[in-house]
């Protein structure tokens, strides 16, 4: 039996949010609804332009927030990542413990430098806007991976995000590779629009030969099978992962099981925040199909916690609403 449900590994940054108009966006120069990286300097501007207004800080990136969801319905979780010795490292790495995450931080020793930041734009459409700074992240590398919870895991979980960097993507393939030699399985995310326009190449090189699960929302599909036809880009995805699903929004969801297209259906809610649906879906999936869960029941699961993470603001909700859901979906 696994040690682990999930190992996973991404990039460590710093949660940052603030609520903005879309107006504040334009003047700041920041394109709207993306994800978009960059340098120390322009981020702290921003920060800096933004003073008066409040923050929410929390542990994040995209693989930590689906680890988390993961421990919160019960699940065993370990995250690899890379801090630097500073106050937001600190934070980042007892946030992520006070979580129930098993990290590699407790054991290695974090070198000076600057964790990686998020800010992240919350406007009142719900809409969800990032700006990334990774900062030490963008130094990860294999060196941060831990071989025996990779061996004693069930899934080793990859984000997109790691496509970026170099090392990053290199460490990525080492993890899937130790997993399958493990006889494990591997899931991966697309991340983000962004990465598949401008690192698709670096995707697939991490795909590989096909991976065992495979995330992404309805235009990052179409965009890395070059469609504009749903059809076709589900036809597409067969070829990159032996099961996958597709999150369409307020239309629901649709998860392939290996044989036939299961339609999930969508949690009619009024949205505030969209920050962190996918990795809320991923986490809930993968806890469910770790856990005794059929693909159905996990997407079910998966449908319901995103749609609740939408009406509250932040990428987190409460160990006991995550509970919750899990006890609801059990007597539906």
């Amino acid at each position: 039996m696994a040690k682990y449900d999930v190992y996973a590994l991404g990039n460590a940054l710093l949660d940052i949010e603030f609520e903005v108009s879309p107006e504040v966006l334009q003047n700041l120069g920041i394109e709207k609804g993306v994800m978009t990286l960059l340098d120390q300097e322009s981020q702290d501007k921003i920060v800096s332009n933004l003073a008066n207004y409040d923050q929410k800080r929390s542990c994040g990136g995209s693989a930590a927030n689906t680890l988390i969801a993961i421990a919160q319905f019960g699940g065993q979780a370990f995250y690899s990542c890379k801090v630097a010795d500073d106050e937001p490292g600190k934070f980042y790495t007892q946030d992520l413990i006070d979580c129930g995450v098993s990290t590699n931080l407790e054991s290695q020793v974090a070198k000076s430098g600057v964790t990686g930041k998020c800010l992240v734009f919350v406007t009142p459409d719900a809409d969800r806007t990032m700006n990334t700074f990774l900062g030490i992240s963008g130094e990860f590398s294999d060196a941060e991976l831990v071989s025996e919870a990779i061996k004693n895991a069930e899934y080793t979980y990859i984000e997109g995000y790691l496509v970026s960097g170099e090392s990053s993507k290199q460490a990525a393939i080492k993890a899937k590779e130790t997993a399958q030699a493990a006889g494990n399985k591997v899931a991966f995310t697309l991340a983000d629009l962004n990465m598949v326009k401008f690192f698709k190449s670096g995707l697939l090189e991490i795909i590989g030969s096909g991976v065992d699960f495979l995330f992404a929302n309805e235009g990052e599909a179409l965009l890395i099978a070059e469609t504009q036809d749903f059809d076709q880009a589900i036809e597409y995805l067969k070829t990159l992962a032996t099961r996958f699903a597709v999150t369409r929004g307020a239309s629901g969801s649709v998860v392939f099981d290996g044989e036939q297209l299961i339609k999930i259906e969508p949690f009619p809610v009024k949205a505030i925040d969209t920050v962190g649906a996918g990795d809320m879906y991923a986490g809930a999936f993968l806890y469910g199909i770790t856990n005794g869960m059929s693909y159905t029941e996990a997407g079910q699961l998966a449908s319901l916690a995103s749609s609740q993470i939408v009406t509250t603001l932040g990428a987190r909700m409460k160990t006991a609403e995550v509970q919750n859901l899990l006890n609801q979906a059990k007597v539906a």
